[in-house]
């Protein structure tokens, strides 16, 4: 199983490109609408509709756990959807939770402000003024969704394994690029070790999601030690809690098993 993640900067058929390379590997294509839907079979689809390719409002980054709620649920999905193999990822900074895995083919597609500006204008009937002005907030919100997210230049050449500029490149040559290149034998099929870390990296996100949302997401007590299986560790303040815990983490879909290992505290800080 293999997938693949396509940036693009808007203006640069980048997302053309990618429904086409996924024709022509017989790929599932994984774009904002395939997403969502995943989304809302995993029941979070409110949440991740709320975070979009651009960086959440100041107030609520610093006082709220919302937007790492919200980033976890994402990524879960990425996940969650890269378990089943053979997919093409395109946007939502896909290439990013995916970094690690040699069966994943990160590409971005760019090219100059003005061929950009000629595409907007003659696909969304608008004029040079508006083009331009649609291309500054797309960069602008996918730049600061990044640096947000991940702490990232999303232009960074090292984060792709091949960067594609369309100004000269057709759609079917830069397919074609695209094709032959994740043909390669330097691009490795994920095996089975690699199917069992993305679902526990999934179920990890959807915990952490959880845990953050009920208000103990900052104490880390879970270790994921199965694609279906957790381990919680560390101190709480009462039985009570501890309970609270377990039933909070077996409510999380995927989860069958939870070894409660919590340690009630009962001494004094007083002294502290």
């Amino acid at each position: 199983m293999y997938f693949i993640t396509v940036s693009e900067m808007i203006g640069t058929n980048g997302e053309k490109i990618a429904r086409k390379v996924a024709e022509e590997l017989n790929y599932t294509f994984s774009g904002e609408d395939e997403l969502f839907e995943a989304a809302s079979e995993m029941g979070f689809l409110s949440d991740i509709k709320k975070l979009d390719e651009k960086a959440p409002a100041l107030f609520e980054r610093f006082f709220s756990e919302k937007p790492k709620i919200y980033l976890d649920r994402l990524q879960s999905i990425i996940y969650e959807v890269a378990k089943k193999g053979n997919t093409i990822f395109f946007g939502r900074g896909g290439q990013f939770p995916l970094q690690s895995f040699d069966c994943a083919f990160h590409i971005l597609v760019t090219g100059s402000m003005e061929k950009r500006i000629q595409r907007v204008m003659e696909e969304k009937q608008v004029g040079r003024e508006v083009a331009e002005k649609i291309i500054n907030r797309s960069d602008h919100d996918k730049k600061a969704f990044i640096r947000f997210a991940y702490d990232e230049d999303w232009l960074n050449p090292r984060l792709y394994d091949l960067l594609l500029n369309t100004d000269k490149l057709s759609i079917d040559s830069s397919v074609k690029m695209i094709v032959d290149a994740a043909k390669s034998e330097e691009i490795q099929s994920c095996g089975f070790d690699s199917i069992q870390l993305l679902g526990k990296l999934s179920l990890n996100r959807r915990i952490e999601s959880a845990l953050l949302e009920a208000g103990v997401g900052s104490l880390h007590l879970f270790a994921v030690e199965a694609p279906d299986s957790v381990r919680l560790y560390g101190v709480v303040n009462s039985s009570g809690e501890k309970k609270e815990i377990e039933n909070l983490v077996k409510k999380v879909k995927g989860v069958k098993n939870v070894k409660n290992e919590l340690v009630v505290f009962t001494g004094s800080m007083s002294g502290l």
